[in-house]
């Protein structure tokens, strides 16, 4: 049986199979995050992070397609550590916001990559995601600076979230993602 020829793993490939993993480490840190909130009668931030899990579980398996799509080997990654413990709301929204602006900072990295390495494709799939981490942190500073605000008020925050939350719309211009978008 012939098997498929595949092109050698460059930088970028290489960081983007570790962007996979990044991305299912975020999804199951958001899990943990709403679950906590979950757990403290808070259904409106739960819900915001459930839905944050899933999009990011959603990322995770849009670079596993494009790295399918362009005949590159895909290993699905063991996620890292996640946090469990919290002691004030703050902490939780602190948590995902640093890790929003660290995804931001590898998708430029992977841009980068993708332009050193004049590989035009791979530069092309990566502006959704440059344009997807403008939204999510500047997405995450407003819940942040609206928890602040609240002064320990949650239901101040839940009101907020219930209010201003938009329903997930389809975003046409996503890239694909294996097994389907959730």
């Amino acid at each position: 049986m012939a098997t498929k020829k595949r092109e050698p793993r460059s930088k970028f490939y290489e960081l983007l199979q570790q962007q996979v993993q990044n991305e299912f480490n975020a999804s199951q840190q958001y899990i943990a995050v709403a679950v906590w909130f979950d757990n403290e009668d808070l259904p409106q931030l739960a819900k915001r992070f459930y839905q944050q899990a899933v999009e990011e579980r959603n990322h995770a398996l849009a670079i596993v397609q494009y790295l399918m799509d362009t005949d590159h080997p895909v290993e699905i990654p063991a996620t890292g550590e996640i946090r469990n413990e919290f002691s004030e709301v703050t902490e939780l929204i602190e948590l995902a916001l640093e890790q929003e602006k660290g995804v931001s900072a590898d998708i430029q990295t992977l841009a980068r990559a993708a332009r050193d390495e004049d590989d035009y494709q791979g530069e092309q799939f990566m502006q959704w995601f440059l344009k997807e981490q403008v939204e999510e942190v500047a997405q995450m500073t407003t819940l942040l600076n609206v928890v602040r605000r609240a002064n320990g008020n949650l239901f101040d925050v839940e009101n907020f979230l219930a209010r201003e939350s938009v329903a997930e719309d389809a975003d046409p211009s996503m890239p694909p993602v294996a097994g389907g978008k959730l």
